[in-house]
């Protein structure tokens, strides 16, 4: 058996006792333990403690956090991280005042990315990939969801799916697939979209369950994208093949996707920018958890935020996700994210940690083993160049970990 210790961490924040579950206000409880000290066997964890505490018990391999904050690992519950090409020529265009739509309408957006994703052969995405998930371990995260949806064609997508088992495969990282096929209308099927969400649904969606290639199923329901009933019939679709849902909705605007979401049982519903408080009391009466991606506000160049404390304060377990993408989104941390919410959406620096770990777990059925620090769970965790947790969001774009492991093995 393999055994080390991480002792001296000036706060180890373990949300021990925590699963995820509402109600949302309890989401300031963090269950941390000064000069704390975890002993760790074969990639999980086996105490939790004070130095003090744990000294009788320590292994010969010991690590001196010297002070450092520890925390769990950071779980990114909504990603589009593989993917061909740069969209940087697009953030040009923001900078000089072009909007989404206007972008996607001169051919950018999904589909200029589209067109990249196809044009990569899956060695060359797995590539990108592998380099993309150890940007993720450097800056503290250590489970990803992934969606394709850059694909738009039966082989493209199983593609984009079969990167994303590779990486799982092949790297320490935990990359829960996602099919994304309505993401857009590809050009293809311009003026036919009943026959795009017929392939969605009678090919694609049968294809990926019988090769086990995706545990969820997402849609963005949006205008100009797919219609509330559209997405009621891929979700349909997905839920007879059991499998779970994750929409994009209220993005851009208000089309009542909140309440779909909640309706149809999905597992989360993402952005959710233009939700009112009738899709939040919606929210609130489902299983539903709402995914909030404050990045693509920011990096839109938009001033409306998801309302985070209203549905806090309504009792829901909020998650925080990067929503990483060529386009709208192009960052890894979720501590950028963290300083957003905290700024923009009302929320406290423990609040924000929590939908970055525990919640974010919860959102992909994860919490039984990670996002706290507990005996029994992986021994996923991040060491920071910090003394507290309130440091993380506060050092805007700037803290990153010391050291980052995955079963207890270091990768950042």
């Amino acid at each position: 058996m393999s055994r080390f210790a991480v002792v001296h961490a000036g706060q180890l924040v373990t949300l021990r006792g925590r699963a995820g579950a509402r109600p949302g206000p309890e989401m300031d409880e963090l269950s941390i333990i000064e000069d704390g000290a975890m002993i760790v066997a074969d990639g999980q964890i086996e105490a939790v403690g004070t130095t003090d505490e744990l000294s009788a018990q320590l292994p010969e391999d010991v690590s001196d956090a010297g002070g450092r904050l520890v925390t769990p690992g950071l779980i990114d519950a909504h990603t589009h991280a593989v993917f061909g090409g740069c969209r940087a020529n697009e953030f040009e265009m923001r900078c000089g005042g072009f909007g989404y739509q206007e972008i996607a309408e001169v051919g950018g957006g999904i589909r200029s990315s589209m067109r990249s994703t196809r044009a990569a052969t899956e060695d060359e995405l797995f590539e990108l990939g592998r380099q993309r998930v150890q940007r993720f371990f450097d800056l503290g995260t250590t489970t990803i969801e992934c969606k394709s949806g850059y694909g738009l064609t039966f082989d493209d997508e199983l593609k984009m799916l079969r990167v994303m088992r590779r990486l799982d495969d092949e790297t320490p990282m935990t990359v829960v697939p996602t099919l994304l096929a309505a993401h857009a209308i590809p050009p293809e099927f311009e003026g036919n979209r009943e026959a795009y969400v017929n392939l969605i649904c009678d090919e694609i969606i049968p294809a990926v369950v019988r090769r086990g290639l995706a545990k969820y199923v997402d849609a963005f329901c949006e205008d100009r994208y797919f219609t509330a009933d559209e997405v009621l019939k891929i979700a349909t679709t997905a839920q007879k093949y059991d499998l779970e849902l994750r929409l994009h909705v209220d993005q851009l605007t208000n089309g009542g996707g909140a309440a779909l979401a909640a309706e149809l049982g999905a597992k989360t519903a993402d952005h959710l920018e233009q939700t009112d408080e009738d899709g939040i009391r919606a929210l609130a009466g489902s299983k539903t958890m709402p995914v909030l991606l404050p990045a693509s506000v920011f990096m839109l160049g938009l001033d409306k935020y998801p309302d985070a404390r209203r549905m806090i304060d309504g009792g829901l377990p909020v998650v925080l996700a990067t929503d990483f993408n060529p386009g709208s989104s192009p960052t890894q941390s979720l501590p950028f994210v963290m300083t957003l919410a905290c700024l923009k959406m009302g929320m406290s620096p423990a609040e924000a940690l929590t939908a970055c770990t525990v919640n974010a777990a919860a959102s992909l059925d994860l919490a039984h083993d990670r996002g706290t620090l507990e005996a029994g769970k992986r021994a996923d965790f991040a060491v920071w160049e910090a003394e507290d947790y309130r440091e993380i969001p506060y050092w805007a774009a700037t803290v990153r970990p010391h050291s980052v492991y995955v079963r207890g093995q270091k990768v950042g």
